[in-house]
């Protein structure tokens, strides 16, 4: 039997309930997961229906469960159920931690003269019948017995014990039990719900006691009524064969969901981009990632961490294919995805007023196409309604209007989920087919600009941009692709630039290490901004810059900056889970907001005037005439200095923003020498003034890094004052300058970090205990770090190796995501992640220079 052999309305509820955050399946036992025998004793769980069920009782978030009239002593030996498989018996009274309520001496006394009474009337009137003793209840069963007989018989028990005081009666199929306590299916399968945390549950029974648990089911619970028999459950299965199947199916469903199914590797998703958002593209050229009306809103496509119910955009053949190829159109943000007689062609486009996204989807060539338009705003929480209108699809249900344009194309909305779905099919033969996707408007109407002219504009704004880069010439297409990465990353609305493109990709797959990266942290973004004028493309600093010193309105003191803010400046949300997705290949949390946003991060003030730095020795080059230092720029420096002297002999997090005590981290005091000594430079070169105490500020810090960060026992730095551990991040006690490459100490703290936290292509942060479970990838920017630390001591063939293998995890189309396994050699984390390619672009720029 097949899951076929199910109707379509039971499937369609399975796979619905499947994707649940947390499920209860619970069965009734005879009649449902065993079939109906003469003697009860001889009753045993069919095979498959009880691997099923304990298939589902051992997946993550699932629970399962048998409710039974039987007593759970003989529940428990007929059924054999691990101990994952939740036991209740005697109609829900008994739990296999005890009963819902004490039977006491009173209640004690009335079972036995309940039993007495029952014993009564198999000696004087019907020895065929036979009573079965439970803890709390007498159940009098009848069948076999001829039925005019075994009908008289119950009727004797109705009449009699059946009526006394303080008896409770559950009648079933050719039994009757009477019980001293409350019995009630529908209670027990609540308390377990309660107990478990259940989000739904579904329910298989088939006896008339099991009526109770069906009445108790709604929202997404599903109740399965096995056989004929009239019932309040909303689905039906005829038999125990039945159920086996239903359960297997829905075990293999609610596995899927939460493995993630078949997610596309991280490295193969493409970003869209233009000045003011992201999306992101699956190698099938299905939209998996939008977020509206900003990177860090709600997604309206959350696909990349739900699968088809969190919503997605779908393009591709009428006749299964697999894709040929997909490529950004060379300089710019614009990305074809090509199968043998059909290409799509994605963009962002640009000029659209605030607060608005248009995607356009152009469809060509000479197969016909099938396209799925399946939008879940707000991570799919917002109940969606589409309207179908003659130039497109109306989204309701939001505050915020969506509409899909789509001149000609007839469309079919499935209203079967639990959201609608809909989808047409096209053909391009005749001439382009042009799908305009706009959020945050409601009109259907045509566009003034004609779609060609759109797609010219958007491809004109990151070629020309592009053309003006000086990019090293080492690997100079993906250099190009990287600094393009970087610059769709900026929000050129606000001047943030973000530090991924997503939220909750894992560290680890499985894993937990899931976080939000869809925010600005002062750190990141001065380094995106730093790498950029390093390019020669110095509007994103300015931009950024712009950006701080509005942030720096809002806060009464420099030092009380926070690490990260949202793309306009505010406060982060409070971190929160969204228990309705599964997680990109079942990682989970999905989280939205950073808890990061609380933490002491010291050495954030470094990179920002690092970057004022880099932005006034390209001015000076680009415009002797002009001031290179603005008196905004110099104020800002001046506001960083101020922040470290007040707490730089403070423990903090850390740049890797480890949930854990502060310590005194070496790279933090590094950073914070970095802010002093990069002060002083300015000053020198622009005839600005420097408090002498900056001077003697900068030594103490040095000398106390110095001091306190060696460790003789790891012949290293360490990564902070307290310990042995190493850490990636330390290496920049050279990098920067504070202490110099050729001395033995750097040597060796270049040795041991390779030796324990280079793996192959990849260099690990740190391996100590940080206070979270599991593990998680090496960093590419680590990677980055011990190439230039290569480069420094002199170990140029080192250098280059290493590079050519961070060239190589890149994926098809050039990005790079936050981490890499090298077992597995897969990318981890949020992606593409800013990080990743300002070392990647450092690295070939060292590298050119030789």
């Amino acid at each position: 039997m097949t899951a076929q052999d199910l109707s379509a309305e039971l499937r369609q509820a399975l796979l619905a309930v499947a994707r649940t955050p947390r499920l209860l399946v619970a069965c009734d036992y005879d009649g449902t997961l065993a079939p109906i025998v003469l003697r009860p004793e001889d009753a045993r769980p069919l095979p498959e229906a009880a691997r099923a069920l304990r298939s589902l009782a051992e997946l993550p978030n699932t629970t399962g469960a048998l409710i039974s009239g039987r007593a759970l002593r003989d529940l428990a030996t007929l059924s054999r159920m691990p101990a994952e498989v939740y036991l209740v018996g005697s109609h829900g009274s008994e739990f296999d931690v005890g009963f819902v309520n004490a039977i006491d001496d009173e209640s004690r006394a009335l079972l036995g003269r309940v039993a007495a009474e029952l014993e009564r009337i198999i000696r004087e009137e019907q020895p065929q019948a036979r009573i079965e003793r439970k803890p709390a209840s007498v159940a009098f069963h009848v069948r076999g017995i001829e039925e005019q007989a075994a009908e008289a018989a119950l009727n004797l028990v109705r009449e009699g014990a059946a009526a006394w005081d303080g008896v409770n009666v559950t009648e079933g199929k050719s039994v009757i039990e009477l019980s001293v306590i409350h019995t009630d299916k529908g209670e027990a399968l609540d308390i377990l719900r309660h107990q478990v945390g259940a989000t739904a549950a579904v329910f298989f029974g088939d006896d008339v006691t099991d009526e109770r648990a069906f009445v108790r089911l709604h929202g997404p619970d599903v109740g399965v009524k096995v056989g004929n028999a009239a019932t309040a459950a909303k689905f039906r299965v005829k038999d125990p064969a039945q159920v086996a199947t239903a359960l297997a199916f829905l075990s293999e469903e609610r596995k899927l969901w939460l493995s993630g199914g078949h997610a596309s590797p991280i490295e193969r998703l493409t970003m869209l981009a233009n000045p003011r958002t992201v999306a992101l593209l699956t190698p099938d050229a299905t939209v998996t990632w939008l977020c509206h009306p900003e990177p860090d809103s709600g997604a309206v496509f959350a696909h990349l961490l739900g699968g088809a119910e969190a919503g997605f955009f779908s393009v591709e053949p009428a006749r299964a294919a697999l894709p040929l190829s997909q490529r950004y159109v060379d300089g710019t943000m614009t990305v074809q995805t090509r199968w043998a007689s059909l290409q799509v062609t994605d963009y962002l486009e640009h000029g659209a007023p605030q607060g608005r996204t248009d995607l356009t989807r152009v469809i060509e060539g000479a197969a016909k196409a099938v396209v799925r338009f399946a939008p879940r705003p707000d991570f799919g929480n917002a109940r969606i309604s589409l309207q179908v209108e003659e130039d497109g699809i109306r989204v309701h249900g939001t505050n915020d209007p969506f509409v899909l344009r789509s001149p000609g194309v007839v469309w079919t909305v499935d209203e079967d989920g639990p959201q609608p779905t809909a989808h047409a099919e096209v053909d391009p033969s005749s001439g382009p087919i042009v799908l305009e996707l706009r959020c945050g408007s409601d009109d259907l109407g045509p566009h003034p600009v004609p779609e060609p002219q759109r797609r010219q504009e958007a491809e004109r704004y990151w070629r020309d941009w592009a053309e003006t880069l000086d990019l090293p010439p080492v690997k100079p297409d993906l250099m190009k692709r990287s600094a393009l990465t970087l610059r769709g990353l900026a929000h050129t609305d606000s001047g943030a630039i973000l530090a991924a493109a997503t939220t909750s990709l894992p560290e680890e797959m499985g894993g937990v290490r899931n976080w939000d990266y869809r925010y600005c942290w002062l750190r990141d973004a001065a380094m995106t901004a730093s790498a950029l004028v390093s390019l020669g493309s110095l509007g994103e600093a300015e931009g950024y810059l712009a950006w701080l010193h509005r942030v720096l309105e809002s806060v009464a003191h420099p030092e009380r900056l926070h690490p990260l803010y949202t793309i306009h400046g505010g406060a982060i949300p409070a971190e929160a889970v969204i228990d309705t997705l599964p997680g990109y290949a079942g990682s989970r949390p999905v989280r939205v907001g950073n808890a990061a946003d609380h933490q002491v991060q010291l050495d954030v003030f470094g990179p920002v005037v690092e970057l004022i730095a880099a932005l006034a020795a390209a001015r000076a080059k680009a415009n002797p005439e002009q001031e290179p230092l603005t008196a905004e720029d110099w104020e800002l420096v001046v506001a960083m200095v101020s922040a470290v002297e007040k707490r730089w002999r403070e423990p903090d997090n850390g740049i890797w923003e480890i949930r854990g005590n502060p310590r005194h981290h070496v790279y933090s005091k590094v950073m914070c020498w970095v802010t002093v000594d990069r002060a002083i430079t300015l000053a020198e070169l622009h005839g600005r003034k420097a408090a002498r105490e900056w001077l003697l500020l900068r030594n103490l810090i040095r000398e106390e890094v110095l001091r306190e960060g060696w460790n003789d026992t790891a012949k290293s730095y360490t990564a902070a004052y307290d310990g042995n551990d190493l850490d990636a991040a330390t290496l920049h006690i050279g990098l920067s300058g504070l202490l110099d490459p050729k001395d033995d100490r750097f040597k060796a703290t270049v040795l041991a970090t390779e030796t324990e936290l280079r793996s192959g292509a990849t260099v690990y942060r740190y391996h100590h205990d940080d206070g979270l479970p599991g593990g998680e990838g090496g960093f590419h920017l680590c990677a980055a770090w011990l190439v230039e630390a290569y480069l420094l001591v002199g170990r140029r063939g080192s250098a280059e190796a290493l590079f050519d293998q961070l060239v190589r995890s890149a994926g098809p189309t050039g990005l790079l995501s936050e981490e890499y396994d090298p077992v597995a050699e897969r990318a981890l984390g949020n992606h593409p992640q800013a990080y990743s390619h300002i070392g990647l672009l450092r690295c070939a720029q060292l590298l050119s220079a030789r």
